[in-house]
């Protein structure tokens, strides 16, 4: 345990001190206030909002509207996190952690000192989600004192446990890209190699992943313009179903419903369509009890995934040879 506190203390100084944590941080903290408080930021419409009283919830989680809401020509906090920001903290935490340190030779005078070869892995693991978890709470912390002052509404306790859950959610998002960057840096030996194959993956979950759903739904339940309902329904479900196989869509689909109360799954929210055979959907809220329900497969899936890469990576770098060079 002794050493394995050393370890971590070591990487988490490394993480803030190096000048890649510094100005990490400082990108993803201008880029997510300036989202919300920038000329054209979703401060703009969450005023909007709140002036059409007749809205149906438009004063209910105002507070948490912050987060879910886009500006004009921006997009919403939510997005962002989604998309970019907790991706590239965790690619960049994780994609040089283990071969870096092979290929410099420091990794085996580590080894040399009375330090197991576990809690270097666990040491550096544990230490990234650390680092997330900082890095998400301090801009939740940032963004929440800002828009005290600029909408004058306070949180409710419900909105203050649903930040919370928010920022669970982010750092287990975020353990799962920490986790496959370190899977790639215990099995290739290059850094760029490794940087390139986490990329690689973003990129697909990120740009191609739509495109993907949307072919085998078309492949599967073809539809066109004499397409029955039932047809057209059927196509969105295979294309709901194609698109849970990434973890940008889940992490989005999790978030919104504990962000956006009034939110549903795109599940629910099909369920509902045929339920009401294009009647329209009556708008609700959903308990906080009910929106942990709904999101609970997310939550299993999002602690099992990071599991499955830390263990893959684990064994794989426990019995590895490694030599001082």
């Amino acid at each position: 345990m002794r050493g394995l506190l050393t370890v971590f203390n070591k990487e988490l100084a490394d993480y803030f001190i190096s000048w890649r944590g510094i100005i990490l941080f400082g990108v993803v903290l201008l880029t997510a206030v300036f989202a919300i408080y920038g000329p054209a930021g979703a401060l703009q419409n969450i005023r909007a909002d709140l002036t059409s009283t007749s809205q149906f919830g438009a004063t209910q989680f105002v507070f948490l509207k912050l987060f879910t809401t886009s500006g004009q020509s921006s997009l919403s906090f939510l997005y962002f996190v989604s998309a970019f920001l907790v991706p590239v903290i965790g690619i960049a935490f994780g994609f040089d952690a283990i071969n870096s340190e092979k290929n410099s030779g420091t990794l085996s005078r580590l080894l040399s000192q009375p330090i197991y070869r576990d809690t270097v892995f666990n040491g550096k693991f544990f230490a990234g989600i650390t680092t997330i978890a900082i890095m998400l709470t301090s801009i939740i912390l940032l963004i929440s004192g800002l828009g005290l002052s600029m909408i004058g509404v306070p949180p409710s306790s419900e909105e203050v446990f649903r930040l919370f859950l928010f920022i669970v959610m982010g750092t287990l998002y975020g353990a799962f890209w920490l986790g496959l960057a370190m899977l790639f840096s215990t099995f290739l030996q290059r850094v760029a190699t490794s940087a390139l194959a986490t990329i690689a993956v973003w990129i697909f979950f990120l740009i191609f992943m739509a495109m993907i759903s949307t072919f085998i739904a078309n492949t599967m339940a073809p539809i066109g313009d004499t397409s029955t309902t039932q047809e057209i329904f059927r196509n969105i479900e295979i294309q709901i179903t194609a698109s849970r196989a990434s973890p940008i869509f889940l992490f989005q689909e999790a978030t919104t419903v504990i962000l956006a109360p009034g939110e549903r799954t795109a599940s629910e929210l099909l369920q509902l369509l045929q339920q009401s055979s294009g009647g329209g959907l009556i708008s609700s809220t959903l308990p906080l009890g009910q929106s942990i329900l709904t999101i609970w497969p997310h939550i299993v899936t999002f602690i099992a995934i990071p599991t499955m890469l830390f263990a893959i990576s684990y064994y794989k770098f426990m019995r590895e040879e490694i030599r001082s060079t």
